[in-house]
């Protein structure tokens, strides 16, 4: 039996083709560790996010159509030929009689003060202190964490420590103030585990302005 022709005991190698799973697509960025940081830039450059404050402008925006309306309405009246209505005459005829030094009327400007005072300072102020912002990964994206959320991975952090075995975080405007009752461990071991364990999930938190850690450890007394 013959052999074909053009086999006489040379072998070619066939190319290999290498399993590719991300099937184009580019891998996956890694999620490890905090939030990355726009290039070209500390991540920063942002405030708090500002509230809009529907509550209030609703109630000023109530008052002014109420007032609005009731005075439209009395200077058609007088345009009509019919009398005025009787709280605005009255009134003018009030602020016609009572000197400036009068009660009523120190207290009708204090009010009229106070209100526009706390109009101004919630026009001059952001609001939303519960909401903490983040670093930016993205010029066009700006992202927020609940500040009880934060304190909650805080504690669960702290809890995952030795040696701990109750746990408390309070995030302040600036600070994290944690307190920590443990019970079989020394309390400067497990204070210097917190310090290490906290400060990288403050980093990891990936906020703009990261809270100093004030920490406190006590010992859990013996009962009898």
């Amino acid at each position: 039996m013959s052999e074909p022709q053009g086999s006489e005991g040379t072998t070619q190698r066939l190319p290999v083709i290498e399993k590719d799973d991300t099937l184009g697509w580019p891998a996956d960025p890694d999620t490890d560790g905090p939030p990355p940081v726009q290039d070209g830039g500390d991540g920063g450059g942002g405030g708090r996010f500002w509230s809009v404050r529907r509550v209030p402008a609703g109630i000023v925006a109530l008052l002014l159509l109420i007032a609005a309306g009731a005075f439209l309405y009395d200077i058609a009246a007088v345009r009509a030929g019919r009398p005025g209505l009787y709280w605005r005459r009255e009134l003018a005829r009030q602020l016609a009689a009572r000197p400036l030094d009068d009660t009523w009327v120190l207290v009708g400007a204090g009010v009229t003060a106070v209100l526009g005072l706390w109009l101004l300072v919630l026009a001059a102020t952001p609001g939303l202190r519960h909401l903490l912002p983040m670093r930016r990964a993205h010029p066009d994206v700006r992202a927020g964490l609940h500040r009880d959320a934060a304190a909650l991975v805080l504690r669960d952090r702290a809890m995952e420590i030795a040696g701990v075995r109750a746990a408390r975080v309070r995030l302040r405007r600036r600070r994290a103030d944690v307190r920590v009752v443990s019970h079989f461990r020394t309390p400067e071991d497990v204070r210097a585990d917190l310090d290490t364990v906290l400060t990288e999930a403050v980093r990891g938190l990936g906020l703009t302005r990261p809270h100093a850690l004030t920490v406190r450890v006590t010992r859990l007394g013996r009962k009898g």
